[in-house]
């Protein structure tokens, strides 16, 4: 018997037994109509993101791609799958935003700062040069006594801003950014904490999004 087949059926059934039946209504409506998200989040593979957990979303609130490194090949480099979602969803579904997600302990981003790892993975290590400028400036900024976590997480932060970057290279992206039809943002999501630094505006800076402390 397939153990992990199994589990994921065992899944289904409270789908179908517990959660659908509560939100029926919402299936409904959404199997009726066009779907339309306000945004597109480009986020990573890692099996630890959950992007419409992460931002209390819904059923067809947000459009999502999900890649390793949460990378965004700059247009006319290695066109395939990512290019034609951002495609998809600025010309056809109009989104308003679209936000970058890296997060920590992030393995890829660990297998650029330690190449050896991906000998044996030449796929892999093709689709990672999308993130060698992050490398590079993540080196060139790092001190002589830099901790190899605080490089981790410095290089984390400048493959999301490399990656926000390369989306404007999208003639898509491009042109509603300049009809202010579009806004772009860079997340960084700690995995540990639950807590989301974000870059808005070009910003370098990745500032956390706080919690609303309510009133007694």
């Amino acid at each position: 018997m397939d153990e992990v087949l199994e589990q994921l059926k065992e899944g289904i059934r409270k789908f179908q037994a517990e959660i659908y039946p509560a939100q029926a209504e919402i299936y409904r409506k959404a199997a009726t109509e066009p779907q339309r998200p306000a945004a597109l989040i480009v986020t990573c593979a890692d099996s630890r993101i959950d992007p419409e957990l992460i931002t209390n979303s819904g059923t067809g609130e947000l459009f999502v791609t999900r890649n390793i490194g949460n990378l965004v090949p700059a247009y006319g480099e290695m066109m395939g799958g990512v290019s034609a979602v951002v495609e998809y969803a600025v010309s056809a579904l109009k989104v308003r935003h679209i936000a970058v997600c890296g997060h920590s302990d992030c393995g890829a981003m660990k297998a650029m700062l330690d190449p050896e790892s991906l000998e044996q993975m030449a796929t892999v290590r093709r689709w990672m040069r999308n993130a060698e400028a992050a490398m590079s400036v993540a080196e060139s900024l790092a001190g002589p006594d830099e901790k190899p976590s605080e490089l981790l997480k410095r290089l984390t932060e400048e493959n999301v801003l490399l990656q926000v970057q390369h989306l404007r290279t999208h003639p898509s992206v491009a042109g509603a950014v300049a009809r202010e039809q579009l806004t772009l943002s860079g997340w960084v999501y700690d995995i540990g904490t639950g807590h989301v630094r974000i870059s808005e505006e070009g910003s370098r800076i990745f500032h956390p999004v706080l919690s609303e402390v309510k009133k007694a």
